[in-house]
């Protein structure tokens, strides 16, 4: 099941993963992560590598490469289990490849592992990943209106993600949480999303820590007249977060959004009949035509002929 559920999911969405192989991000990314099969493999370059194959053939893997690499396609199975999207399974296959060729190319030679190991950094630091452009019926907060607009009107229900474009979680879970709001988006319903890693006194106020360790971002709290209600992922006393899978129907088992989203109709039809009250009250209805008089004069004449 391991290796089925992520082979099923990425068959799937199989034209959108060639979108994103075309974007120059995932291009690089892909590259670097069949770095050292190409060198390994490529005549020319293959014959001037040292092996420790007894056939000494240096154009193919010997035993200690392959079982680097199927430890580190162990670990990809196993984090994969855990993936919500395809950016996910994605994310994780690349990740670990470029793992295993640092690991590979230092094995081989040291210069060479350096020199990945460079490229990788430079990769981080001046490369990232295309974010989520999608439709979407989301509000973003900043740290001088999220309070305002959390406590603008008591009757509306507010999910806000507090997200960090950093994090690479966050970034995955974009599309599902911009599809949730699509699906339950309503007057009495609404999403939001601030970034903490830009507000950091939203982060110390609601109480979301940025830190890799805490593993809390994204976190989604729920809040019902101004004040937060739930959260989730919820916080241990060590201030780390509760493992929790950000999958869509987790979220809208957890909270409820189908119950939330029908008493948000509620209020949504209400506030339908007062605006149709208030043009009622700024139109007042035509009066009522009067039949035009007739002359007595003009009658006697008309009978007369």
């Amino acid at each position: 099941m391991a290796l089925l559920t992520p082979l099923l999911a990425f068959l799937y969405h199989l034209p959108q993963v060639y979108k994103w192989l075309l974007k120059p991000y995932y291009v690089a990314s892909l590259f670097m992560s069949v770095a050292f099969l190409l060198i390994r493999k490529t005549p020319g370059i293959c014959e001037h590598l040292s092996t420790q194959r007894e056939d000494g053939n240096p154009c193919d893997f010997d035993w200690r490469e392959v079982e680097i690499l199927m430890f580190l396609s162990a670990i990809v199975m196993m984090k994969n289990r855990r993936a919500i999207t395809v950016e996910q399974h994605v994310g994780n296959i690349i990740l670990f490849s470029k793992v295993a060729n640092v690991i590979l190319f230092f094995r081989l030679d040291i210069r060479m592992g350096l020199l990945y190991l460079t490229l990788c950094i430079v990769f981080l630091m001046t490369c990232k990943p295309p974010l989520y452009m999608g439709p979407e019926y989301i509000k973003y907060f900043s740290d001088k209106t999220i309070d305002d607009e959390l406590e603008r009107d008591n009757r509306v229900t507010w999910i806000v993600e507090f997200f960090a474009n950093w994090s690479p979680e966050c970034q995955s879970f974009a599309a599902v949480y911009a599809d949730l709001s699509l699906k339950y988006n309503c007057a009495g319903l609404k999403f939001g999303k601030v970034d903490i890693g830009r507000y950091g006194d939203v982060s110390k106020k609601y109480k979301v820590s940025t830190s890799p360790l805490s593993k809390q971002l994204p976190s989604l709290l729920l809040f019902q007249g101004g004040k937060e209600v739930m959260r989730r992922p919820q916080v241990d006393k060590k201030c780390r977060a509760v493992s929790w899978s950000f999958t869509e129907e987790n979220i809208i088992r957890e909270f409820n959004l189908n119950e939330l989203y029908q008493k948000s109709k509620k209020l949504n039809k209400s506030k339908g009949d007062q605006s149709d009250k208030i043009n009622e009250s700024q139109f007042p209805p035509l009066p009522e035509e009067e039949e035009p008089e007739v002359d007595a004069k003009e009658e006697e004449t008309k009978k007369d002929k």
